[in-house]
This record gives structure tokens, sequence and C-alpha cells, in this order.
């Protein structure tokens, strides 16, 4: 099967390439990554650039593209900004909360939020991870109870990607225990809504630039119109969410894994060692060889979770894999990297030690590798 880029496709990955180059590297990146600070102008920029509204029509302020494109830029986007916390965290706007909103939305929360979404105004995430229930995600205690005409949620999230300056929110909360995953019920949640805390931001090891944080409903009064999708429904709005960022969401690491092979293949043909380029050492070739390995199968598993989207076929075991397959390779190459530098590259100042940082969150987001693994059995009827 062919999965070269169409002229569309390559148009989008060559333009998001020089954006991230003219507007996306400064000489503050350094700084903001130690600061753990998210930059909030270069979140805008990549809305004014089109990106973050890809995959949305245009009628709601998106670029109307197909998956394979979306996916493609975010390739590029990866390839020519060294801020992978940025990236990330746009991505996760993306596809955790704006297309969960372009699929299930009404029209009217469509108007509202896709537009803010598309143009960088406003940022998106998505809280259902609780303190007792990650990878049992559906057995969340956030309860939301209806008075009325209008609902009332109590309850904690945590982890959320995004939390501490996203604008709008995608919860999940039970509407009825007894019900199991047929309770689970999905909300948009504006910042500024009584009630809903931010309490916290979360340190961690790396994607320091996309905020993590913790989330608090005390008697949180939602209108009727937060409701997204039907009561009782929002298992299917969460799946969905999650096929999306599983499939999708590490397109842009693709790129990230081209520019460190991109440098370890410099670096081996200009750095001498005992009177020679140091590529020549079989364990430096080798070790370069089987980045560029990994890198390939990488980009066909995601190309592949994006077509069988946009074919409308079952992607859910493509996305487990693509996922579990891409986050492994990331730290491989990322660990190779540094090895091929030297002292070099365990240096800040060399920017492949943020890379091994920022990709060992890739085997757990999104639900863990072992969770990716245990889905991919059952589907073999392990």
């Amino acid at each position: 099967m062919d999965f070269s880029l169409s002229e569309q496709q390559q148009k989008w990955y060559d333009a998001a390439v020089r954006f991230a180059r003219d507007e996306l590297v400064d000489a503050e990146s350094v700084a903001r990554e130690q600061r753990g600070e998210f930059w909030r102008e270069g979140y805008q920029r990549c809305g004014r650039f089109g990106i973050l509204g890809l995959p949305i029509p245009s009628g709601y302020g998106g670029q109307g593209t197909d998956i394979p494109t979306a996916v493609a830029a975010m390739e590029g986007l990866g390839y020519g900004c060294p801020d992978t916390g940025l990236i990330f965290a746009l991505n996760a706007s993306l596809w955790t909360t704006t297309m969960p909103i372009l699929t299930f939305g009404t029209e009217a929360q469509k108007a509202r939020y896709l537009p803010r979404l598309c143009d960088g105004r406003s940022f998106g995430a998505n809280g259902a991870s609780e303190p007792e229930a990650g990878s049992d995600i559906f057995s969340m205690t956030t309860r939301a109870v209806r008075r009325g005409d209008r609902w009332v949620l109590n309850g904690r999230k945590v982890w959320i990607t995004g939390g501490p300056i996203a604008d709008v929110f995608l919860c999940f909360a039970t509407t009825d225990p007894s019900k199991g995953v047929l309770g689970i019920t999905a909300f948009l949640i504006n910042r500024d809504t009584p009630g809903f805390h931010v309490v916290r931001e979360i340190s961690k090891l790396g994607m320091r630039t996309a905020p993590m944080g913790e989330l608090v409903f005390e008697d949180c009064e939602l209108p009727a119109e937060s409701l997204l999708g039907r009561e009782g429904r929002g298992a299917r709005i969460f799946n969905a969410a999650l096929e999306w960022e599983r499939g999708a969401i590490l397109a842009s690491v693709v790129g990230t894994m081209r520019r460190q092979l991109d440098r370890c293949i410099q670096q081996a043909r200009t750095r001498k060692q005992f009177g020679q380029p140091i590529g020549k050492f079989q364990s430096v070739s080798n070790r370069i060889v089987d980045m560029m390995t990994r890198l390939e199968t990488s980009r066909w598993m995601i190309q592949r979770y994006a077509w069988l989207k946009q074919e409308g076929k079952d992607a859910t075991i493509a996305a487990s894999m693509a996922k579990l397959h891409v986050s492994e390779c990331f730290v491989q190459n990322s660990l190779d990297a540094v090895r091929i530098f030297g002292a070099s590259g365990y240096s800040v100042e060399g920017g492949l030690e943020r890379d091994v940082r920022d990709s060992v969150g890739g085997v757990l987001f999104s639900g863990t590798n072992d969770i990716q693994r245990n889905i991919i059995a059952q589907h073999l009827r392990l």
C-alpha cells in the first residue's frame, strides 16, 4: 500500500516545516522549558497559521483537510519545532476536545466553541482521569446530578494536559453509578464556571511546556446546553477522543525523530575520532540504521491509522498499535541520539536530553503501553 504524501499533504508538510522554523524557534525556548512555561503566543501563532483546525470544516473556522493531511502537517511541525511540549499540547486540544465537539456537538455548541479553538483564542482540555480511575477510567467517581434543568457536578480530575491554561474543558462524570459505563456523561465547561477550579499545576519529568493540572468540582452548576451528546453516552465520546489521540497525537513525534536522525547522520559524518569520522565505526552506523528503521515503521503506522480513519474503517487496533510502537521508538531513538553525540548530547544546550525526557511521557499518556498491549491482545482473543 502506497502511503507517500499526496500533493496537498506535501504542501502542508512543507508549509508546517517552514512555519515552525520561522515562527516557533526562538532564543527563549530553553528558558521556557526550564521554567515549565506554556508559550501562549506560539500557540496563537499556530492558530493563525491554521494548523489548530486542519481537519475542521471551513464553516467552523478550520481548514477542511482530511486526517492524512492533518497528520502530515503535524509531522512537519515536529520536524521544524523543538518545543515538543507545545506541539503535544496543541495536539491534545485538537484531538481530545475540538474533534469530539465537531463529531458529537450540537450546531450551537460547534458554532460557539470551534472557531475559537481553531484560531487559537481558546485552548481545550479533556478531563477524564481521576486519582483512583486512571487505566480503569470508567470507575470514575465524579458525580453529575440533575437539578431541574441544570446539572451539578462534584468530584476531582487529575493528570489533565493543558488544565492550568485551558479555556474550555470536556469533562466526564457519572450520572448513575449503578449503570457503570452506561452512566458516564460528557459535559463542556468554561474555565470561569462557578464551582470549577484548577487547584494545582503538576511538575513532571518532561513535556514541561505542556502544563498538567488537577481539577476540582464543588457544586459546579451547568446549564442543560453544557451536555455534549446524550446523557449516559459519554463513554462513546471518550473512546472516540482517545482513539484520535492514540492514533494521531504522535504524528509530530515522527517529525522529531526525523530531525534527530538528520542530526545524527551529520554528526557521524563530521565528528572525527582516531583519525576518521565516527560513522565509520560499526557501533555508531548500526545505531543510526536502527534509528532510521524505527522512524520509517513509525511513519507507516501513523499514516495507516490516518488512512483507515479517512476510509471510514475501524481504526481502534491501528490506533493502539501506532501509539505503542511510535512511543517506544521515540524513547529508544532519543537515547541513541544522546549516545551518538556523547557529552554534548547529555548537555542541556544540545537539546537532545530534552527529547529523552519528553519521550518518556509517550509510554504513559492516552492509556499506558501495557494497556495498549491488553487491547491488542483482546483483539486477538487471547
